[in-house]
């Protein structure tokens, strides 16, 4: 295995190139939104390296191609406590995929009293298989290069569900931030915690926001996720995410239903 393909993304000039672990399980061309949150969190971290970010607000316009893409960042706004930054993914054809808008706030350290709830224990989760073996395609795909873990009881099926994940680097022979790490599972809620198998129906997300309180302190970080489908073809799901130590944050994601006929 070479070292490309054990990260999502390689450079080539000023292209990020997918990878086969990019690959989403819908288009053989088309990269998982999961890894490109990554990248468009990446690209707002280096503009604001003084702050946290917190929240990044994602919309994918079209699908992001394998074959690569560039990053346009600006610097919205620039205060003392708070920070906005817009990122841009454009392909080839010098057209607009997607977008972000990218919160960052400074931090101050200080004992702060917090909320306590029950979360999911590394400790006793057992090695598991990715919730979508299947693809429209037949190539290799994200869920075939990450690791997965799931509480006793869980194995993926539809419903509800927990699940660890843990996640190659977003870029080859580059660091990925903390933030960065989360987004490929902040991004597979839908999958996670489907209604039913995508033998049928098709299930995207036109949008991801995640946002969190803390900077995960583990590889490995869970996911508890729900999916609500709606009978106009909308639906939502929500995850609370979690590292060794508790809760961190949460992904949001809208969700686009499609029978096969209409996909």
């Amino acid at each position: 295995m070479d070292e490309n393909s054990i990260a999502f993304f390689h450079r080539s000039g000023d292209w990020l190139v997918g990878n086969d672990a990019a690959r989403g399980p819908w288009s053989e061309d088309a990269c998982h939104a999961g890894p490109v949150s990554g990248i468009l969190a990446g690209a707002a971290e280096a503009l604001v390296p003084e702050k946290q970010l917190v929240r990044l607000s994602a919309n994918f316009f079209r699908p992001i191609p394998i074959s690569g893409f560039r990053c346009d960042s600006d610097l919205i706004r620039s205060g003392r406590t708070t920070s906005i930054a817009k990122v841009e993914l454009v392909d080839r054809n010098a057209r607009v995929c997607a977008s972000a808008n990218c919160l960052f706030l400074a931090t101050e350290l200080n004992e702060f009293p917090t909320a306590a709830i029950p979360h999911p224990s590394f400790d006793t989760s057992i090695t598991g298989r990715f919730p979508l073996e299947e693809t429209r395609h037949g190539k290799p795909m994200f869920g075939d290069f990450i690791d997965i873990r799931y509480p006793p009881g869980e194995d993926g099926d539809p419903g509800p569900t927990t699940l660890w994940m843990r996640v190659p680097s977003i870029v080859s022979g580059e660091e990925s931030s903390k933030f960065q790490s989360l987004c490929p599972l902040a991004d597979c809620g839908n999958g996670i915690s489907r209604n039913a198998e995508f033998t049928n129906i098709s299930c995207l997300n036109p949008d991801l926001t995640v946002a969190i309180f803390r900077l995960p302190e583990s590889d490995w970080i869970a996911s508890q996720a729900i999916s609500f489908w709606e009978h106009t073809g909308i639906g939502m799901s929500h995850a609370m995410l979690f590292d060794n130590s508790g809760p961190i944050g949460t992904a949001l994601q809208s969700l686009v239903l499609r029978t096969a006929k209409q996909s």
